[in-house]
């Protein structure tokens, strides 16, 4: 059990080491994150807007067709005025014409209102495309920005992570779980040394008892408190020793 504990401590020594490589990046990251959002979201703002142009543009055509199919409609109808034989017929076409004139009328709102629709849709794209232009190009600042200080801590980290892989290998499923909950629950501190009797993680106080049970490196010991794992100083200062 004892080798299980040095392995889980030499995780934690490792992660900690990832960390600090990690905050050498600063903010970049979640700057870097936060304007990929921020491309999806403009995205997704344009492909609606951009889906509502198109089918409003065609819509309008079709109503434009219609309109024409009508007119041909009233022209034939004038030329048959001439040619009617009796008053029943011409007021049929009489009542004809009118329901073109009406239709056609109504069509034009409507391709009036579609064109509208249509070109706002468009203007507002323009919009977004400039947006999306000026996001990309920071976006690209921030990858320049990360990949230098990835290129300079590199091999470090490429180390740290080929002994974390090494690590993982050697710890149990379940040790290795309960080591990332805890570690994600409280801002990558997992595990913590005794000190002075007390957790090395929030400093309550441990039982004497306990405190020799935690020396004989058998077990996984949770401070009661908050929960994170407390090993022995022998386990430290050998991990400190091969460090």
């Amino acid at each position: 059990m004892e080798s299980k504990i040095r392995n889980l401590y030499s995780l934690q020594i490792v992660d900690n080491a990832l960390d600090e490589l990690e905050e050498l990046k600063g903010d970049l990251p979640a700057q870097k994150r936060k304007i990929e959002d921020s491309i999806a979201a403009v995205e997704a703002d344009r492909n609606a807007l951009d889906q509502a142009m198109r089918e409003a543009f065609k819509k309008r055509e079709t109503s434009d067709d219609q309109i024409v199919e009508l007119r041909e409609k009233l022209d034939r109808y004038k030329t048959q005025q001439h040619e009617v034989r009796n008053n029943r017929e011409y007021d049929a076409l009489t009542r004809e014409m009118d329901h073109a004139v009406a239709t056609i009328a109504s069509l034009e709102k409507e391709v009036h209102v579609l064109e509208g629709k249509g070109v706002n849709a468009k203007t507002d794209i323009a919009v977004l495309d400039t947006q999306l232009e000026e996001l990309g190009k920071t976006l690209a600042e921030k990858n320049v920005a990360l990949e230098e200080i990835s290129k300079e801590n590199e091999k470090e980290e490429l180390k740290y992570r080929h002994e974390r892989d090494k690590l993982l290998s050697r710890i149990e499923k379940n040790s290795l779980q309960a080591y990332e909950r805890i570690r994600k629950a409280k801002k990558g501190r997992a595990i913590v040394p005794l000190k002075r009797g007390s957790c090395g993680g929030c400093f309550a106080k441990v039982p004497p008892q306990r405190i020799l049970e935690i020396r004989q490196n058998d077990k996984l010991y949770h401070c009661e408190r908050c929960g994170r794992i407390i090993i022995s100083d022998e386990i430290v200062e050998t991990a400190s020793t091969e460090a």
